[in-house]
């Protein structure tokens, strides 16, 4: 998984990332698809394991462009998780209150309390994505947030908080596939928005800024990882496989039972 990894500091160019590579896999996509559910297993069992011992806590923030793969991956990834200690947030355009306050105001009230898992579907990073994109503020301001978001992620690592990032990567003739797809099946057609259409245009942009916020953001506390997503089976695999690993690191064990229940019994 550390080929998946953005070093600090390195110029990412996203065009010489194969979306389609599943090359960090060896083996079939049936023993893939076998491994990724004991890992979603595996994630359960660990996030219960957090919840229990009440202290450290994971923000997973996903970025993409339109249909690489959030929601698929929320439901995938976390499907053997307990829903009372995880939540999903999603960041959507400001309301005129959150306009009102800094643009990183709004995030931290849905940041993870202690022992929980917290997914962002788009995220804070929306702010030097969508917002440069559109130019929806001056480049001086978008190009400061970087350094606020750092500080910020930071701050929430020392405060006993894992933060991963995914960068679901995926091509525009898959995206396009994934498009027509909705348009085709009628189980699917609440998923299709004009706006798709609009955004997909501005791939090039996207492509920029995204690349900018990789080099910029991914930090030793808060990295990046640019995860190939045109196949679904791998993109589901790796972000498993580094969450998990992600919270073995911690080597947590489960809480003892406090000393005045040991001698506890329970009556007929």
């Amino acid at each position: 998984m550390e080929a998946l990894k953005v070093r600090p500091g390195r110029r990412v160019r996203l065009a010489a990332l194969d979306p389609a590579d599943t090359s960090a896999f060896h083996g079939p996509k049936k023993r893939a698809l076998a491994d990724s559910e004991k890992l979603a297993a595996k994630l359960g069992s660990l996030q219960e394991l957090l919840y229990a011992v009440h202290g450290p806590s994971v923000l997973v923030v996903l970025q993409g462009l339109d249909t690489a793969g959030k929601d698929g991956t929320i439901r995938h990834v976390f499907d053997a998780v307990n829903p009372q200690g995880v939540r999903v947030a999603s960041f959507k355009v400001p309301t005129p209150i959150e306009r009102d306050h800094d643009f990183l105001w709004r995030v931290h009230a849905h940041t993870p309390g202690r022992g929980e898992i917290t997914i962002f579907n788009r995220s804070h990073y929306e702010d030097v994505l969508a917002a440069r994109v559109h130019h929806l503020v001056p480049k001086h301001v978008w190009k400061a947030r970087y350094r606020s978001i750092n500080a910020f992620e930071r701050n929430l690592t020392h405060e006993g908080t894992i933060v991963i990032k995914f960068l679901l990567h995926i091509s525009l003739a898959e995206q396009r596939r994934r498009l027509e797809a909705r348009l085709a099946d009628p189980t699917k057609h609440w998923k299709f928005s004009a706006g798709d259409l609009a955004e997909r245009p501005l791939a090039p942009e996207y492509e920029a800024a995204f690349e900018e916020m990789l080099s910029k953001t991914s930090t030793p506390w808060a990295p990046w990882y640019v995860v190939p997503s045109d196949k679904k089976w791998f993109r589901d695999w790796a972000i498993s496989s580094i969450l998990v690993e992600a919270v073995e690191r911690l080597d947590l064990t489960w809480p003892s039972l406090p000393p005045e229940f040991k001698s506890v019994r329970i009556p007929p």
